[in-house]
């Protein structure tokens, strides 16, 4: 079985506008897909990644910098992850057509498969 990460994007600020009871409804669906998942045999992990914050490392010129991120004026931001096992991506695709996320317009999910013969620390 392999594992593939599915990256959640979406537009920062875009819930901001919801009431609580909403937002509390969207996150039972996400709740409810990585529960199904989990029954499944098939999560391997996941998270929510904060919508404030960040930063972005970059070399340049030999000198690391440092900027705060993700930025106001960006489109897309990452605000999550799933760690699916899967045989190959047909099998995750077809796991993935009720998540939630979908159910946004216009909101993608990336769906990486996950090297795990190249983990850092092996």
């Amino acid at each position: 079985m392999k594992t593939f990460m599915l990256v959640l994007r979406d537009r920062p600020g875009e819930f901001r506008e919801l009431p609580p009871e909403e937002m509390q409804r969207i996150i039972g669906l996400y709740r409810a897909w990585a529960q199904k998942m989990e029954a499944l045999g098939r999560l391997a992990g996941g998270h929510k990644l904060h919508d404030e914050g960040g930063q972005v490392l970059r070399r340049v010129d030999g000198r690391l910098t440092v900027k705060d991120g993700p930025f106001a004026e960006t489109k897309e931001v990452v605000s999550g992850y799933f760690l699916i096992r899967a045989k190959d991506y047909a099998e995750v695709l077809e796991l993935c057509r009720d998540h939630p996320h979908l159910s946004f317009e216009g909101e993608p999910i990336e769906v990486r498969e996950v090297d795990l013969l190249e983990s850092v620390g092996d």
